[in-house]
């Protein structure tokens, strides 16, 4: 009889396992692409464009975060309820992109143009920034409309096909570039990684194109819900990569070049995290549509696998460490070092990233901007004060205390909302 439950067990489980090994498996053919896309670069470009290159990218990351003010996620949120709504919010988001990257790529390569020249590195024309501004802000926000439009829709493997299709093509490009036709300046690769962008947006699109034309309208009810989306994830950019830019300041560009190649391993190993929160985003939206109470034990499994995954990569990481500058190139000697001491951040992210999944699937996106928010907000301000007084173990303290802060802010709400949608279904129920 044990042997019959334990296997009844594994064929209810047998789906979700199949789903998150295919998805961990798409991100992870997607992290392995782009760390060899920055092994590459790093070696052609050298410590000094290289770490032009990671400053610049700092700030697209940011960009990248409010270019259509978060309109996927009512992309990904309705349409996994409502999947005839997809034409109105597919017109929506490419309204939005259109309008906000306008404004991001012109006032970007402005205000670019002024924080490199406060710093000590060589300058960057301006036809420079506005492709490097384009193809990773305007042209990335569309490519990701594609995995967005799928999961919502519920085709996952069409989703990763678009995510390891998107990293393949990023390596190709850069590999065609550097290696066969020898690029070695920022100016050339942004030439080459703006046009790589477009092309595999413009896939994107004949991919989207059987689902049903747009409807390019402005949804008015979905413009405060996503600024707030938006919000989290550019604040959290901002605090993410202030330390680059305060680096860059005052430090030598080789340093800011090894310390940025570390910073984006460290992202590169979240999408260990990533690839459950991808899946478990439509199903906590879902679960949670009569009560946020109904959704937490699925939230608890999911919070044990987070950590079991964080646990794991940090491990992972810190042994492979010594080995990386063989990989980056032997000038990035500190990277071993950056790379070590960045690892356990991974843990306290899987803590905190499925508490505030729920809070927004469950359209409490108000109550998640403001954990999100104003941690992000002091957590930048403690972070550029800690790298400019003591970098950079100021700035390791610094972030770990953050990312502890979220994690248990994040949890210590939730479950007090928990308890009240408990207690109002119970009241419902007496009534």
């Amino acid at each position: 009889m044990a042997g019959i439950a334990a296997n009844e067990r594994l064929q209810r489980i047998r789906p979700a396992l199949v789903s998150y090994l295919m998805s961990s498996g798409a991100l992870a053919s997607a992290a392995f692409s782009q760390l060899a896309t920055f092994a590459i670069l790093a070696r052609a470009l050298g410590p000094i464009e290289f770490g032009l290159f990671v400053q610049i990218s700092a700030v697209t990351t940011i960009a990248v975060q409010l270019c259509g003010l978060g309109a996927s996620d009512c992309l990904l949120r309705r349409v996994s309820r409502e999947p005839g709504s997809y034409a109105a919010l597919l017109g929506h988001n490419l309204c939005l992109i259109a309008l906000t990257g306008t404004v991001l790529v012109s006032g970007g390569a402005l205000a670019l143009s002024a924080w490199l020249r406060i710093g000590s590195g060589p300058s960057v024309g301006t036809g420079t920034l506005v492709l490097l501004l384009f193809g990773n802000v305007v042209v990335v926000r569309l490519i990701l409309l594609a995995e967005t439009a799928f999961l919502g829709l519920g085709r996952f493997h069409q989703a990763n096909r678009a995510v390891v299709g998107f990293a393949l093509s990023r390596m190709a490009v850069a590999a065609l570039a550097c290696l066969v036709f020898r690029v070695s300046t920022l100016a050339d690769w942004a030439l080459w990684q703006c046009a790589g962008n477009l092309l595999y947006a413009l896939l994107g699109a004949v991919w989207l194109r059987p689902l049903g034309r747009p409807r390019l309208a402005v949804l008015r009810e979905e413009l405060m819900p996503g600024l707030l989306f938006a919000s989290q994830f550019a604040i959290r950019a901002v605090r993410a990569n202030v330390d680059l830019l305060v680096i860059g300041l005052f430090a030598p560009l080789a340093t800011v070049g090894s310390y940025g190649v570390a910073r984006r391993i460290m992202d590169a190993s979240y999408l260990a995290i990533d690839a459950l929160n991808r899946l478990l985003y439509p199903r906590l939206a879902r679960a949670s549509r009569d009560g946020l109470h109904h959704a937490l034990p699925l939230t608890k499994q999911a919070l044990a696998a987070a950590l079991a995954l964080g646990l794991t990569t940090c491990l992972t990481l810190f042994l492979l460490a010594p080995e990386l500058p063989a990989l980056f190139g032997r000038q990035y000697q500190e990277l071993s070092f950056f790379v070590r001491c960045l690892s356990g951040t991974i843990v306290l992210v899987g803590a905190w990233a499925v508490a505030v999944d729920l809070l927004g699937a469950s359209g409490r996106q108000d109550i998640r901007a403001w954990i999100l928010n104003g941690a992000n907000l002091l957590g930048s301000a403690l972070i550029a004060a800690a790298t400019w007084l003591a970098a950079p173990i100021g700035t390791f303290v610094a972030l770990y205390l953050v990312e502890g802060a979220i994690a248990g802010i994040a949890w210590i709400v939730l479950l007090r909302l928990v308890r009240r949608s408990r207690a109002q279904a119970e009241a419902g129920r007496v009534l």
